[in-house]
């Protein structure tokens, strides 16, 4: 399977190429594509430090939805729509959102954008048939690119297609011990992506690293 990741050299999109490079191929995205490129070169070669041969290569944010089956939306909320506003060909594709709307004062909070959540915000942004579904919300940035560090976290998954759907889930039983629940449509995803200043929350009101959620 060909994996787009727009915003790819971001923790996320990084984290993820290094996750996925050496099953799918990864085409690392971003507006600056010498930097895209200088960072898969640095995925293939921290992978193959470990004897992990990487299927990862960089590109503009544009080569990277084009040549994706699936594209995975990795950048801030702040910046979604004037992102999106300069791409085409999503049409038909599985576009996946772990994108949260978080404000921050002396805490951080959910501040989701008039349509509920980010992920109702990119399904109105996008050409009706794109395929919305949201996943990896609530993981913590940094342990994306930790690849001796397993993630036994519970992912939540979203969407109103369910094909597109369990395509996502199964994708997300891939990394690590990552486990995939089914959470219903997307209107669920407002939920979800409030879940992660909760998390962010508690783990610097507690001295704590790494919080994720798990369901037993």
């Amino acid at each position: 399977m060909k994996i787009g990741i727009v915003g790819g050299t971001g923790e996320i999109g990084q984290g993820l190429s290094h996750r996925l490079s050496h099953v799918h191929e990864v085409y690392l995205g971003s507006r600056d594509k010498d930097k895209a490129c200088d960072i898969s070169k640095c995925t293939i070669e921290e992978l193959g430090k470990v004897s992990i041969k990487s299927l990862c290569c960089g590109a503009t944010n544009q080569e990277a939805v084009d040549a994706g089956d699936i594209i995975v939306l990795s950048i801030n909320y702040k910046h979604l729509e004037s992102t999106l506003s300069t791409l085409t060909g999503f049409e038909d594709k599985i576009v996946i959102t772990p994108i949260n709307p978080i404000g921050r004062s002396d805490h951080f909070y959910h501040d989701p954008p008039p349509e509920g959540s980010a992920a109702l915000a990119v399904k109105k942004l996008l050409p009706e048939s794109a395929r919305v579904v949201s996943a990896f919300n609530n993981i913590a940035a940094n342990r994306w690119k930790e690849i001796d560090t397993e993630l036994d976290y519970s992912v939540a998954v979203c969407s109103d297609d369910a094909e597109a759907k369990k395509i996502v889930m199964d994708l997300v039983n891939e990394v690590s011990k990552l486990k995939a629940f089914d959470a219903g449509p997307l209107a669920v995803s407002s939920i979800v992506e409030s879940v992660t200043p909760l998390v962010l929350n508690i783990a610097r009101y507690n001295k704590l690293k790494d919080v994720g959620i798990k369901f037993v």
